[in-house]
């Protein structure tokens, strides 16, 4: 993981231009290569993930500058909640979850029973949380930052431009979910993992009708208050 001339640093990051293109299903092509001539699915690459790390705790430390953290261990504590929970444990919960509904739900019934049996790898579903975290890390970390006197604001404006950015941050990271999971041949029915749009949707719009009746929350502002001010 730390030897750097082991790891295709140009391949993790020309993968990352494309999944912030309109077609991100492209990435997935790679993963079938590795099936065909490595017999799995999963990266066996750490560059992918190293690059995530570095640049989660760049912009966690600019945040902390942003925020005038009052210490060097308070960047610290900011870069390992960013790196841990954000990425890492979400990536977790989300890995285990897909995993377990694929391989408990979507399999494809098999044709023979010479069929070699095939499941989901849990590192290959890891990677799928890693290739949708790219757009969410560019809106929420690197967008955002630049928006911190737009979007902590109190106003109507405010709130609009933040839940918009995490409206389509966490709606583009299930859809590459929904694709990561599609590209594989032994799976069906992986629209479900496009279901979660819905909440997000319904959560963007609660907030506006909500808002009049001082029942709409600013995610930015929630944010903030759990990394800067509890």
């Amino acid at each position: 993981m730390t030897d750097l001339q082991q790891m295709d640093l140009q391949s993790a990051i020309d993968q990352m231009r494309i999944l912030l293109t309109l077609y991100p299903q492209r990435v997935y092509k790679m993963a079938y290569y590795r099936k065909q001539t490595k017999n799995h699915w999963a990266r066996d690459d750490p560059a992918f993930c190293f690059l995530q790390i570095a640049m989660i705790a760049a912009v966690s430390i600019a945040y902390g500058f942003a925020f005038r953290v009052g210490s060097f261990l308070d960047i610290i504590a900011v870069v390992t909640k960013s790196v841990l929970v954000n990425w890492l444990g979400f990536g977790v919960i989300i890995a285990s979850v897909g995993r377990l509904i694929a391989n408990n739900h979507l399999m494809m019934a098999e044709r023979s029973s010479s069929h070699v049996k095939q499941e989901v790898e849990w590192l290959y579903a890891f990677d799928v949380h890693c290739n949708a975290f790219v757009p969410l890390f560019v809106l929420l970390y690197g967008v955002q930052l630049f928006l911190l006197p737009v979007v902590l604001g109190p106003s109507l404006l405010s709130l609009g431009v933040s839940n918009t950015l995490f409206a389509i941050a966490f709606g583009w990271y299930f859809y590459i979910t929904h694709l990561g999971y599609r590209a594989l041949p032994f799976l069906s029915n992986t629209e479900v993992f496009l279901f979660p749009i819905a909440a997000v949707l319904a959560l963007y719009v609660f907030n506006y009708v909500g808002y009049p009746f001082g029942l709409g929350f600013n995610a930015s502002r929630i944010m903030a208050y759990i990394y800067f001010e509890s």
